[in-house]
């Protein structure tokens, strides 16, 4: 049986105007030089990938493809993390998301939201041209600030919310499920869909579209406290993509879940490098392997206390390490016995 694939890295939190880090070509090689066999592709930056290109032309794709192959990594998955953001925003988040958008789509939000369903609409093409099987993004929120109910929020209100993001997510979902791509929403605070009880939510809302997925990243469950073993459990049918990322929460009587509005070095819940955090990442990686997740093992990296690159250079290792070959026969086949109907008759004490 297939193992999980890895290990890998997501390209975005690497990403500046300095060489290694400023191509696709020299970062890929940077990745491969520290252990990684795949990359994951943010496409907000045309300098790296060309997402409305690569939509449109396989040569364009091939040539991509060819780079990382020369590099010794291969693509795991595109991201439009920025792009899912903005096909859904609440007025209250304009400005502040418009940092996600083009300059000249800034102050306009219903060309930017047009924009943005343009680009999922490219990721799933171009997710195609590339051969790739899952697409990370986020899902907008519209409900954000209604997360705590108070003031008491009116009757209708949240079916509504998941409503109208179900309408702007199905004709994406539509496209992807063309592409044969599963679109994967990381569960993430600040999104609509930002726990087990949202995701329900949205799914009833798109009809359990078959290509509205998840992409599981246990950072984000311990900043809430949630229980991601169970999380595993419960959804692992819908999990199609994992980020390998390290948390720690650790509250006092002063700051909890929501932070205090403190800075990431003081808050209670804080990302950290793996290995430095609470995440069970053997109990994961045992459930994912239980329920014959095949997808790839991606290093988001995010930490308040480590330099990027000794968290990068740490990965590697500690995702190969936990990485568990699925055993090909049962470990007591030495104590086996033949079988047949009248044996078993007569073990149980039944008449032949």
């Amino acid at each position: 049986m297939s193992a999980i694939k890895g290990p890998a890295i997501f390209l975005a939190q690497f990403l500046s105007d300095q060489a290694p880090f400023n191509r696709l070509d020299t970062i890929a090689a940077w990745a491969a030089d520290l252990g990684y066999k795949g990359i994951q592709v943010p496409t907000s930056d045309p300098v790296i990938f060309d997402l409305e290109r690569a939509a449109e032309s396989q040569e364009y794709c091939d040539e991509i493809m060819e780079t990382c192959r020369k590099a010794g990594v291969e693509i795991t998955e595109l991201s439009t993390h920025l792009q899912g953001q903005l096909v859904a925003v609440h007025p209250a988040y304009d400005e502040l998301f418009d940092n996600f958008a083009p300059e000249h789509l800034h102050g306009n939000p219903k060309a930017r939201t047009e924009w943005a369903i343009n680009q999922l609409k490219c990721a799933a093409k171009a997710s195609q041209r590339l051969g790739l099987k899952a697409h990370a993004t986020f899902s907008g929120a519209l409900m954000w600030h209604l997360v705590y109910p108070w003031p008491q929020r009116p009757a209708g209100l949240v079916e509504q919310g998941f409503a109208e993001l179900a309408n702007r997510w199905l004709p994406i979902l539509d496209a992807f499920d063309e592409a044969g791509v599963d679109v994967c929403y990381e569960i993430h605070p600040g999104e609509d869909i930002h726990d087990g009880a949202t995701f329900e939510r949205f799914l009833k809302a798109v009809d359990n579209h078959p290509r509205a997925n998840i992409l599981f990243d246990p950072s984000h469950y311990v900043l809430q406290q949630l229980d991601y073993l169970d999380f595993i459990d419960r959804y692992h049918d819908r999990i199609k993509m994992f980020h390998v990322k390290d948390a720690e929460f650790n509250p006092t009587g002063r700051s909890g879940v929501y932070g205090g509005y403190e800075d990431w070095v003081d808050r209670p819940g804080r990302f950290r490098s793996l290995g430095d955090g609470q995440v069970d990442f053997k109990g994961i990686f045992s459930k994912l392997t239980q329920y014959g997740f095949e997808g790839w093992a991606v290093l988001e990296w995010e930490c308040c206390l480590k330099d990027s690159n000794q968290g990068a250079a740490e990965g590697a290792p500690f995702i190969a390490s936990h990485i568990i070959q699925r055993a090909t026969h049962a470990f007591d086949d030495f104590a086996g016995a033949t079988s047949s109907d009248t044996r078993n008759r007569r073990i149980l004490g039944l008449d032949e």
